[in-house]
């Protein structure tokens, strides 16, 4: 039986920065606006620690996923394209991590539609890519290679350096199976 947290104890010190705290920002008050914003930068930054976590249990993988489509849930109303194209790069990299093909395909595709749309520049056209051969790692490597290299061409037209090296750094990660 997988292990399922209470709801009491996820909360936490409210001064607490971890996913399932009560932020800390809570009675203040601010517009709906910036309470959208507040919930997509927190729950955005709360998925990369669970992701870093490799001893996830069940409950912990859940509530990566869940926290990863509410932060991109979140960034639809209080964000701009860029945010919205960031999320469903993260939404598709949990997918992909918890090896669910499928759905990290379907938010990798978003992510490049995202950034074709709204011209965001090579380095989200290339990450799109990444996310893509990412998802295709799972079950078809041939398709993996095919946007692997496709993330690699966008990448050398990247022009800052940091960025560039963060992408070939990701991409160095993506092995089939």
């Amino acid at each position: 039986m997988s292990e399922v947290p209470d709801p009491v104890e996820m909360r936490g010190d409210p001064s607490d920065s971890e996913l399932g705290s009560i932020p800390a920002h809570v009675g203040d008050s601010i517009s709906i606006e910036e309470f959208h914003r507040k919930m997509a930068v927190e729950l955005f930054n709360a998925v990369f620690g669970l992701l870093e976590n490799e001893n996830r249990n069940c409950a912990e993988t859940d509530r990566m996923i869940h926290a990863a489509h509410a932060s991109r849930f979140h960034w639809e109303i209080a964000g701009q394209p860029v945010n919205w194209a960031i999320g469903e790069w993260q939404v598709s990299r949990v997918h992909a991590v918890v090896r669910q093909p499928d759905s990290a395909l379907y938010h990798a595709r978003r992510y490049l539609e995202l950034a074709e749309d709204y011209n965001l520049g090579a380095f989200h056209v290339a990450y799109a890519h990444e996310a893509i051969a990412r998802a295709f790692s799972i079950n078809d490597p041939v398709k993996m290679a095919v946007h692997l290299a496709k993330a690699q061409q966008y990448g050398e037209q990247i022009p800052d350096e940091d960025e560039r090296a963060l992408l070939s750094k990701d991409l160095a990660t993506i092995t089939a199976g």
